[in-house]
């Protein structure tokens, strides 16, 4: 585990995340059940509303920031990833989970996504897939399907669209899984093994966008998403990346794909903080630096 859970006591409720701010997602947004998802799963983990940090990056998904009660951060596009794992490093007794888009995770993020896994960071990364920047009305982003026309590219795009699932696995990550936005039960079974997953855990969650994508509808993916539940060892590194990029036209495996408990994580592989007890937020304190400045006066 790298979360203590919930200690004082206190059962939450689905009532104790609702916020008051209205939501502004499109109708049929995927991010509806996400954030459905996200809360049930909490819920179950027995997590309160002031016991769990949720960082937002820019997007459509990120104006759910103010849309549940929690402890939430809304940074930058494609920096939520540092910022997550500098939090959950600085105390391990809070979860953290992050939540990104397909078009910020995949460009101008896509370094911190690399360094993310491969650090292995206890933290749980939500991605937000629905293969374009919904947010700029419907520009391509490094997911968008080949051929497919898209407001900024009318043409479809001239690059190779990143085959995302392959690339995350040739990182060598910890815990892998995916879903379909339009499947909140298995979301919500998801995100808990996430949460509770002891390194960094990247969970690709499907979505429709209905305004903007025309080809992923909520319709293909019911029809195409699988899921692998009670078939597949996740133990199994290169069944879980075989079946994970299988051919997308046929069908795509959902659930949890793949996950090793046995490497420690980033933080348990600090030699200086090894045998600490302490957070590094409660080891914060006044000091006099006078003395110090004194010597370049």
């Amino acid at each position: 585990m790298k979360i203590n859970l919930n200690t004082n006591g206190e059962n939450p409720s689905m009532g104790n995340f609702c916020s008051p701010n209205v939501c502004t997602w499109c109708d049929g947004c995927g991010d509806y059940g996400i954030w459905t998802a996200v809360k049930q799963a909490l819920v179950e983990l027995n997590i309160n509303p002031w016991e769990v940090l949720l960082c937002f990056d820019v997007g459509c998904h990120g104006n759910g920031s103010d849309k549940i009660v929690a402890y939430t951060f809304h940074g930058l596009h494609g920096r939520v990833l540092p910022f997550a794992s500098g939090a959950a490093l600085a105390n391990m007794n809070v979860p953290v989970i992050a939540f990104g888009g397909d078009g910020a995770s995949f460009s101008e993020g896509i370094g911190h996504l690399v360094h993310s896994i491969r650090s292995d960071y206890p933290i749980t990364f939500v991605l937000h897939n629905n293969a374009n920047y919904g947010l700029t009305t419907g520009q391509a982003s490094a997911l968008t399907w080949q051929d497919q026309r898209m407001n900024s590219s009318p043409n479809g795009i001239p690059e190779h669209t990143l085959p995302s699932m392959d690339f995350v696995f040739s990182l060598e990550p910890t815990f892998v899984a995916r879903g379909f936005s339009g499947n909140i039960p298995q979301m919500k079974e998801i995100f808990k093994q996430a949460i509770s997953h002891r390194g960094f855990s990247y969970v690709d969650i499907l979505q429709a966008c209905p305004t903007y994508n025309k080809f992923a509808t909520h319709e293909y993916l019911l029809e195409k998403c699988y899921d692998i539940s009670g078939e597949h060892s996740s133990s199994d590194f290169e069944v879980a990346r075989k079946i994970a990029t299988e051919d997308p036209t046929k069908r795509i495996t959902t659930g949890v794909l793949y996950q090793n408990e046995d490497s420690p994580n980033f933080y348990e592989r600090l030699k200086a903080r090894q045998g600490i007890k302490t957070t590094a937020v409660e080891e914060v304190e006044r000091k006099d630096v006078s003395g110090l400045l004194k010597e370049f006066v």
